[in-house]
């Protein structure tokens, strides 16, 4: 009787036990499962699921953080582990080896693209995969800063660029029947900034680890990537229509198949003036505030406190883009008025140069960058017919990232001193604004009742 009671009784305690490892469990997996259905529902709200364009949230969230992990394994190397005069040599390698050919490059990726309508989930996942075989390949030099390091650095922007210029041609085709193209690179837009500011920690954490490991993290998402682009919908791959675009017009009274019109080109010359201001403030102020860091701080918490200023105000600036939008503010007013306060800031900061003008030139930066290119996005939605629509959003973003390497040069080769660099970056945004202000409020007031609306598809 006893050894039939036994099984009984353990089972008995086995019961309890059981139940508890199952609750202790679900306690510590919900935090993760919470979490991911929570970003989840984020990406994939009001149609975003239905129509594809959650997928391509979470897909340029995971971009945005195995670039920002490779950038850390860089910046460590080429820029923080040496002394000042010798990470200007390398930086200036780095532009060299790096930036000049992939201005050579830039015009081709566009056009290239462009003629594989059919195979953009298969650009992507080859743009994923690509970097993830070089973060691999960099992981053995970025320790000792080697020649070979830069070939591959040029094959990770060469791959992040095309990924880019592909993901601007998708979503036109995953926008939810409520969306606008604004609203739905905003969300994009600031899905990857979000998982930037969340990648760069690791990132940092990792590199303390190893100089590789930022690498081999990057390389675990790209791979992610590759896997979540190939699992994208099929209507991605459709270029049903479509015809490509060209940014040049000489004389045409109206946008037609083969123009992207007046008001898209005067867009365009102020966001690469904007643009040009972003590459130009990251080289430059790098070297800046590593050799004159903000009052009380070290080299690194000053490019943290001016990076930190830029994103906040870029990720405001996605934010606030839908809102204005949807005020019926007009596209072209509002870059007008985006690269006139950012213009007047950097007058500001070359007349009363110091380390809060800095941060707040940083701040604007990032925010009236942001506003300016959702507003950009929204011309080429209103003037654009959409049969070359999406070849427009390719090339546009080939001259954007030309004008970025343009500034980046210029940022490196500028000696350092802080009232002479505010002073070009005023220089660089004042040329922008005689080139487009005039041109686009002539513009929005000639079109009063569109307020950045499209029009309606040509057949």
């Amino acid at each position: 009787m006893a050894a039939a009671r036994s099984p009984a009784r353990s089972e008995d305690h086995a019961g309890p036990l059981r139940r508890a490892g199952r609750s202790v469990g679900r306690a510590l997996h919900l935090p993760f499962t919470g979490t991911a259905r929570g970003i989840r529902k984020a990406t994939h709200a009001h149609g975003a699921g239905e129509s594809g364009l959650g997928k391509l949230i979470e897909l340029h969230a995971v971009n945005g953080a195995g670039d920002v992990m490779i950038t850390v394994a860089l910046a460590s190397t080429v820029f923080f582990s040496v002394p000042t005069d010798e990470a200007r040599g390398r930086v200036a390698l780095y532009l060299a080896v790096t930036m000049a050919p992939f201005t050579l490059l830039a015009p081709v990726i566009g056009p290239l693209l462009d003629r594989i309508p059919h195979g953009r989930r298969a650009a992507m996942a080859g743009a994923m995969l690509t970097r993830a075989v070089l973060a691999i390949m960099m992981s053995g030099a970025v320790a000792t800063g080697g020649i070979e390091l830069y070939p591959a650095a040029l094959g990770v922007l060469v791959a992040s660029k095309a990924y880019g210029v592909v993901r601007s041609a998708v979503v036109p085709r995953l926008l939810p029947p409520t969306f606008s193209l604004v609203k739905a690179n905003s969300r994009v837009t600031l899905a990857g900034l979000l998982a930037t500011g969340v990648a760069a920690p690791i990132g940092a954490g990792l590199q303390m680890v190893g100089p590789g490991w930022p690498l081999y993290g990057a390389c675990a998402l790209f791979l992610l990537g590759a896997f979540w682009a190939w699992r994208m919908p099929p209507k991605v791959d459709s270029a049903k229509g479509e015809r490509r675009a060209h940014l040049l017009t000489h004389g045409e009274k109206k946008p037609s198949l083969r123009t992207v019109g007046p008001s898209v080109l005067r867009g365009l010359a102020a966001n690469s003036a904007q643009r040009m201001l972003s590459g130009f403030l990251i080289f430059f102020l790098a070297f800046l505030l590593r050799e004159h860091p903000l009052s009380g701080q070290s080299a690194a918490v000053s490019l943290g406190i001016v990076g930190v200023a830029a994103g906040v105000g870029n990720a405001c600036g996605t934010a606030v883009g839908s809102l204005l939008r949807d005020r019926g503010h007009g596209p072209e007013v509002i870059i007008a008025t985006m690269i006139s306060v950012v213009f007047g800031t950097a007058v500001c900061a070359a007349v009363f140069f110091g380390g809060v003008m800095v941060a707040v030139l940083g701040a604007v930066a990032g925010l009236t960058q942001a506003l300016s290119k959702l507003s950009l996005d929204a011309l080429i939605q209103r003037d654009v017919p959409e049969v070359v629509r999406t070849s427009a959003f390719a090339r546009s973003e080939t001259a954007l990232q030309m004008a970025w390497v343009v500034g980046g040069a210029i940022g490196i080769a500028l000696p350092l001193n802080g009232t002479l660099g505010m002073s070009v970056a005023a220089c660089i945004l004042g040329l922008g604004a005689l080139l487009a202000v005039r041109g686009l409020l002539a513009a929005a007031r000639s079109h009063p009742g569109s307020k950045g609306r499209p029009k309606a598809p040509v057949a």
